[in-house]
């Protein structure tokens, strides 16, 4: 068994039977709706040039979701990534990366249940991409204009991006509670704990942006209207290294860091605890399988067996996320020729 046992709840992916199936149902439509919308119009984001990005970012995102660092006493949380990719490709084309991360965790991880694939999404992938670019294109006008800008607008916007998830999460308990548990207590809790969150995740985000500016200026959309000037004629390097090195981290978050994950339970986890609605998650239908809760079916070393686990998931987000983008954008460009 992974890091994570097969009763935890990671981040705010919540299980099935946390919130009533109309919910369910309901963000499953706006959800399918919002993705449809994002396939239309994520052509005008995705140049050649992006199409590895894509699904470099979807391995990436995958990997650092497995690494749950601990925000206060008896607590962690980890990176939700949608502020990220909306920054480094636009909020279209962050939201279907996010989403793809989040439907393989749900489908071959058994990470977040599979009713709850529309709120999951929803919180996850949509309301991060879209709350923190818009949060990201706000603090950049406060903000000077240069790279320096471009990271603490980032990292900023991507710390409220995961505040936003949470209060996401709180009204849609509002309208499907499965437990008497009053909404100004879940919404205090999710806010006050995801908030914590929050700065883990501005300051890893601010990181990769930071790192990806200084390697490829050209592929972050969040600094595409910055003249080179601004950004003090910083280094770059090939596509094909870049993209490289990118996987590399991936792979290396996934087969080595992800083993020194903090344990305990994260942000939703804690506080399904500390106001008893726990009890309401209902088992994953996908619990057996191969690598389900991180883990590889078969395998008795526990590192070993995580590191299985990790390099398929990194493997598996990168094909499926630079596979849409590639065929995506080929549709489009023999559609309008």
């Amino acid at each position: 068994m992974g890091p994570y046992g097969a009763d935890v709840i990671v981040a705010l992916h919540a299980p099935d039977g946390f919130l009533a199936p109309w919910v369910a149902l309901a963000t499953g439509v706006i959800v399918v709706l919002i993705l449809g919308l994002a396939l239309r119009a994520s052509a005008e984001e995705l140049g050649d040039r992006r199409i590895p990005l894509a699904g470099v970012s979807a391995a990436f995102i995958f990997a650092a979701q497995m690494l749950n660092f601990p925000v206060a006493s008896g607590t962690t949380g980890h990176l939700l990534g949608g502020a990220l990719a909306a920054i480094l490709l636009g909020p279209w084309v962050g939201s279907l990366v996010v989403a793809i991360v989040v439907v393989v965790q749900a489908l071959v991880f058994a990470d977040g249940g599979l009713t709850a694939l529309g709120y999951n999404t929803l919180n996850m992938a949509i309301v991060p991409a879209f709350g923190g670019w818009a949060l990201f294109r706000g603090f950049r006008r406060l903000l000077p204009a240069n790279g320096s800008g471009v990271v603490g607008a980032s990292a900023l916007a991507a710390g409220a991006s995961v505040v936003l998830a949470a209060m996401m999460f709180s009204i849609e308990w509002l309208f499907g509670a499965t437990a008497p548990v009053a909404f100004d207590r879940v919404f205090g809790a999710m806010v006050g704990v995801h908030v914590l969150i929050g700065v883990g995740e501005g300051l890893i985000t601010g990181a990769v942006v930071g790192a990806v500016l200084a390697a490829r200026t050209d592929l972050v959309i969040g600094a595409a209207d910055l003249a080179p000037a601004d950004l003090a004629e910083r280094p770059r390097v090939g596509a094909r290294t870049f993209a490289l090195a990118s996987l590399l981290v991936a792979l290396f978050l996934a087969t080595v860091v992800s083993q020194f994950a903090a344990s305990s339970p994260d942000g939703l986890e804690r506080v399904a605890q500390d106001h008893g609605f726990a009890d309401t998650a209902e088992e994953h239908s996908l619990a057996d399988g191969l690598f389900a809760d991180y883990a590889t079916r078969g395998l008795d070393n526990e590192g070993l067996s995580l590191a299985v686990a990790g390099v398929a998931g990194v493997a598996l987000t990168l094909i499926v996320g630079w596979g849409l983008a590639s065929a995506h954008r080929r549709v489009r460009i023999s559609t309008t020729s």
